[in-house]
């Protein structure tokens, strides 16, 4: 059974509207549940935190 409660709080913790929270895909459910229903942009900086882009070297 799917934990609707928790899902419900989270999706109104980011601040999805109801369509929004319908489209989520079971990937982006399992970054908005481990964030604890972070706003997105607070996930994002977290992310770009925890996986900054590499600086390429020129040859």
């Amino acid at each position: 059974m799917l934990p609707w409660r928790e899902m419900l709080r989270a999706a109104l913790a980011a601040g999805l509207p109801p369509e929004a929270f319908w489209r989520l895909s079971l990937r982006e459910w399992r970054a908005l549940m481990q964030a604890g229903g972070a706003p997105p942009r607070q996930i994002l900086e977290d992310m770009m935190a925890a996986f900054p882009d590499q600086q390429e070297t020129q040859i």
